[in-house]
C-alpha cells in the first residue's frame, strides 16, 4: 500500500469508526492563508505591492518570514488596507535567545497570535539531551508569550522524523513541552516526506497542531514539491480530522516555485474548490 492510499484509508476509517465526534460538518477552508517566503523575492521588491497581489489572487491570511525593513505599525496598517490578518510569523531561533520580549512586542504590534521557530541548528538537535534542552528553551518561551497575549510554536521539516534514542525527534519535542505553552505548525509536506502520516500524529498529540503548512509533492522517492493539488498528498482526510488536531490557520507555501504569484494563485484556486 503506497503512502497516499494508507492515508486516504487511514481517514476513512477515522470518519465511520474510531474518531466520528471529532470531525467537522463544515466541509471547506473558511480563510486560505500563504506564507509569505514563497513570495519572498516579490517582497524584497516591494511589500506594499505584493500584498496587494496576495490579497486580490483571495488570500486573507498570511504569515510572515521577516518583516522586509518595514516597521511593525507600518505593517499592521498595510494588512489592515488589503483585507489581510497575520496570525502568525516565523522567527530565528536567536529570536528567543535574545531581546524576546522585544520581538514579541513588535508581533503584537503587527497582529500575529503566534511566533514559530522554524528551524534547528545541529547543536540544538543532535542528541536526546540536546532536544531536551530546545524544549526546555520552547516552554519558557511559550511562557513567556503566553503572558505577553499570544502563543509560541515550533514548525516541523523532515529531519525530525529521524530517530533519537530510538525515537522520532519531533515525539521527543512533543513530549518535553508544555501544551500549555508549545504549539507546533505541522508542515504536511515534510511529514510525509519524512515517513510520517499526519493523521498518526493528530490521534497521538491531539489538539497540538492549530497551524498547518500545505504544500504539496509528487510521488515517492523524490516528493519534488509542487502547487496544492498536482501532486500526491491527499489532503481531505487529514482536512476532516482538523478538529482532532486543533488546526485553525491553513497557510500555503512553495519553497521554490518557477512563478511566485502564479504558484500562489494555482494553489489558492484548488483549496477554494476543495470539499472535504
Amino acid at each position: 500500500m503506497d503512502r497516499r492510499t494508507f492515508v486516504g484509508t487511514m481517514g476513512a476509517v477515522a470518519a465511520s469508526t474510531t474518531m466520528p465526534s471529532m470531525l467537522l460538518a463544515d466541509d471547506k477552508i473558511n480563510k486560505i492563508g500563504l506564507q509569505l517566503y514563497t513570495v519572498r523575492d516579490e517582497m524584497k521588491i516591494s511589500v506594499e505591492r505584493t500584498l496587494a497581489n496576495v490579497a486580490r489572487i483571495g488570500y486573507r491570511e498570511v504569515e510572515f518570514a521577516g518583516y522586509f525593513n518595514r516597521p511593525a505599525r507600518a505593517l499592521n496598517q498595510l494588512l489592515k488596507r488589503n483585507g489581510l490578518s497575520a496570525p502568525a510569523a516565523h522567527v530565528g531561533i536567536d529570536a528567543v535567545r535574545g531581546p524576546w520580549n522585544r520581538t514579541l512586542a513588535e508581533a503584537n504590534e503587527v497582529g500575529h497570535k503566534w511566533l514559530l521557530v522554524a528551524w534547528l541548528a545541529e547543536s540544538d538537535r543532535d542528541s536526546v539531551d540536546a532536544v531536551r534542552r530546545t524544549a526546555d528553551l520552547f516552554n519558557k518561551a511559550g511562557e513567556d508569550a503566553k503572558r505577553s497575549g499570544m502563543r509560541f510554536a515550533y514548525h516541523n521539516h523532515d529531519f525530525e522524523f529521524r530517530e533519537l534514542g530510538g525515537r522520532p525527534m519531533l515525539d521527543l519535542l512533543l513530549e518535553h513541552t508544555d501544551p500549555k505553552y508549545v504549539d507546533f505548525e505541522m508542515d504536511l509536506y515534510w511529514t510525509v516526506k519524512g515517513g510520517a502520516d499526519p493523521l498518526d500524529y493528530f490521534a497521538r498529540y491531539p489538539g497540538r497542531f492549530p497551524l498547518v503548512h500545505v504544500k504539496d509533492g509528487g510521488p515517492p522517492p523524490e516528493r519534488k514539491m509542487t502547487e496544492v493539488g498536482k501532486g500526491a498528498i491527499d489532503f481531505k482526510p487529514v482536512f476532516a480530522a482538523r478538529k482532532l488536531g486543533g488546526i485553525k490557520h491553513y497557510f500555503v507555501e512553495h519553497d521554490n516555485p518557477e512563478n511566485s504569484l502564479t504558484s500562489a494563485a494555482t494553489s489558492y484556486r484548488y483549496l477554494k474548490a476543495l470539499r472535504f
